[in-house]
């Protein structure tokens, strides 16, 4: 008889890169690197987790005022490469393969938790009306932010790229690009927090170049078979609204991520957490716009995530949460087993409990 997981579990092999299964670890905070600097334990939760037919590293800062939340990761100096490292090793020791996510948070922060207490910036000069946890355990408001100038723009494009040839320089095997959830090039994209009249604001092309040249930069720099991005159209995180052009907006986007030729498009879909879905006829036309691998995420199961793949929704599923308590997730999977259930209160804080003393049931 045939397993009621048999895609997800089976290798995908294609001409640039082989995953030895379909499963995903999605990008998920830890927030465990004081000073951006990946914990010492870092290695270990990684390691542990390696059965993945893919690990996407947690989202990391490109600059110092891109940081955004408390004891968030970076990659932009060595001491945070060097510590990256030690992750890429024991993650390739044990079989695995991990991009690393990077990130430019822009109005979503505050100085107090970035390096030098270094200003947000932002496309516009629109404040998320929002708070953020800061060092000794309050909440602040999240400040205005400052409005990037061009030269200001083309530094964090070029900043993007230099944390990718830094994350291929030390072992990664790839990076997703964070274009989802809010941040920076989300910020760019969209009309409520993109006021500008230059050429990166006023309609759908100038709002998308922010993106697209960071995409054309790190992408020429590692190489597109090296290079994906994380996208999460309709979800209205961090105080971004439902706009007219949204669909229109990820539709160019696609288009002219297919004319680029990179390896994934990653979709976030956040609407077990009560945000708007991504319409299924949305992810139906972008298999067609977008022909090589597309990642789903966003409340999968192991039997909806074979649904989808049976489908032909998806070339992979990323699962977030059930990474955080089940290091061991494929194997359990892959033995119809019980998933551990995960303590909230330690998923952004709590040094080493509740981020590598989760228990490890089957070995790889």
């Amino acid at each position: 008889m045939k397993s009621l997981k048999e895609k997800l579990l089976s290798p995908l092999n294609t001409p640039v890169m082989n995953f030895r299964n379909r499963v995903v670890m999605a990008p998920m905070s830890r927030r465990r690197s004081e000073k951006g600097i990946p914990s010492p334990s870092a290695p270990v939760y990684y390691g542990q987790r390696a059965g993945a037919g893919l690990i996407i590293a947690e989202n990391s800062a490109v600059a110092a005022n891109g940081v955004g939340y408390l004891n968030a990761p970076g990659l932009y100096n060595s001491a945070q490469k060097a510590a990256w490292k030690k992750v890429v090793e024991e993650v390739h020791e044990r079989g695995g393969k991990i991009f690393v996510q990077l990130v430019h948070s822009g109005r979503i922060g505050h100085p107090l938790n970035q390096e030098g207490s270094a200003a947000l910036v932002a496309p516009s000069a629109v404040q998320a009306i929002e708070t953020i946890r800061i060092p000794g355990g309050g909440h602040l408001p999240m400040p205005e932010p400052e409005v990037l100038s061009i030269s200001g723009i083309r530094d964090l494009v070029d900043a993007h790229v230099q944390a990718a040839i830094s994350a291929i320089e030390i072992g990664f095997d790839g990076v997703e690009i964070h274009g989802a959830h809010g941040f920076l090039p989300e910020q760019f994209l969209h009309p409520h927090t993109n006021r500008r009249t230059d050429q990166y604001g006023g309609n759908i092309i100038n709002r998308s170049r922010f993106l697209l040249e960071i995409m054309e930069g790190v992408s020429a720099a590692i190489g597109r078979e090296r290079t994906g991005i994380r996208l999460s159209p309709f979800a209205t995180l961090n105080d971004l609204p439902a706009y007219a052009e949204e669909r229109a907006t990820h539709e160019y986007l696609g288009d002219e991520l297919q004319r680029m030729g990179i390896l994934y498009i990653h979709l976030s879909d956040q609407s077990t957490g009560g945000n708007p879905p991504i319409p299924l006829d949305y992810i139906v036309s972008l298999r067609k716009r977008f022909e090589n691998l597309l990642i789903l995420a966003g409340g999968y199961t192991a039997e909806s995530a074979e649904a989808a793949l049976q489908a032909g929704l998806a070339d992979l599923i990323a699962f977030g949460r059930p990474f955080i308590s089940n290091p061991d997730l494929v194997q359990k999977f892959r033995h119809n087993a019980p998933l551990t259930a995960g303590n909230s209160n330690t998923y952004y804080e709590g040094g080493d409990h509740g981020y590598i003393d989760y228990p490890i049931i089957y070995k790889e």
